[in-house]
């Protein structure tokens, strides 16, 4: 017995392409208009919503979600780029403030020097620190005046606390001062209160020697230690230090002492160079015949 044939229905290729189109138009509908597709689908019918209600939520999600993000990210790389420039704000006002620190410094120990300047009975340049040397071979500092400031060899330097050194080598525009606690620098000084005199005299460890002192001399720990004013690069009485160690053997026949100095050679600034012996005198400010009676006195004090 013959089986039935079956009837079929042959779908042409204009109506599948058609299907594909709306198939595909429907996705990209869901995809990029979900809250409108859900408006439109609404007007379909209940049923039809019901069932695709689902899926147009969760597409709707899906892009609130990823819009979100993105609008995360836009403002991350805005609030990145805003801290990258704070931080180069920042690095710069930072210099700055450093920048002013260091003057400020600078102005306070020139500002020392300035006042000191003013009343000190003898004449002097002020002069900052623009190199250093310390070596086993020499301590030394370089300033920035020279032979066109009137600078020259064996003047002596100091600041408002006490002495510093001697300059020994001259140009233009800068000099070369070997410190007091150079080995080849020695300078007549005396104890203070005892008036006993010795050669101030540095060592190649970086201390300060008062050597030649008298065997019966009173000499204790603590005296102050001052200029002589027996050579021509310090007046008398200006500060070196104190003593703080005395040695003498039984053989020696003079004490030596080792002396703290009472300037900081390491942290020196600036710097004043005796240029004259003579005061300065401003030309505004004529001095009194009490004062030209005083001068006199302070240069042949012995």
């Amino acid at each position: 017995m013959p089986r039935p044939e079956h009837t079929s229905f042959p779908i042409s290729t204009g109506f599948r392409r058609l299907l594909a189109g709306g198939l595909i138009l429907f996705l990209l509908l869901l995809l990029f208009l979900p809250r409108q597709a859900q408006e439109w689908l609404g007007q379909m019918g209940e049923p039809m919503a019901l069932i695709l209600e689902g899926p147009l939520h969760g597409v709707a999600a899906l892009q609130d979600s990823v819009s979100e993000t993105w609008n995360h990210y836009i403002a991350l790389q805005h609030v990145w780029e805003d801290n990258q420039r704070l931080k180069q704000k920042i690095q710069q006002l930072q210099g700055e403030q450093n920048l002013l620190r260091e003057q400020a410094i600078l102005a306070r120990e020139f500002e020392k020097l300035s006042k000191y300047q003013a009343t000190a009975p003898m004449t002097t340049l002020p002069a900052r620190i623009i190199g250093r040397n310390v070596s086993n071979w020499y301590r030394a500092i370089v300033i920035d005046k020279g032979t066109r400031d009137g600078i020259q060899a064996e003047m002596g330097v100091i600041t408002h606390a006490g002495v510093v050194g001697r300059v020994v080598r001259v140009n233009a525009i800068t000099s070369i001062v070997l410190l007091l606690s150079d080995p080849n620098v020695a300078i007549t000084g005396m104890i203070q209160t005892s008036r006993d005199e010795g050669i101030i005299q540095g060592t190649p460890q970086g201390t300060l020697q008062m050597k030649y002192l008298p065997p019966l001399s009173p000499v204790q720990v603590g005296d102050a230690v001052v200029t002589s004013g027996l050579t021509d690069d310090f007046p008398r009485g200006l500060h070196i230090g104190h003593i703080q160690q005395i040695t003498k053997a039984a053989t020696d026949l003079f004490q030596s002492g080792e002396i703290t100095p009472i300037v900081d050679f390491s942290k020196l600034e600036g710097v004043l160079v005796i240029t004259s012996f003579q005061p300065t005198i401003s030309a505004e400010s004529p001095p009194s015949e009490e004062s030209e009676g005083m001068i006199p006195v302070l240069q042949h004090l012995p």
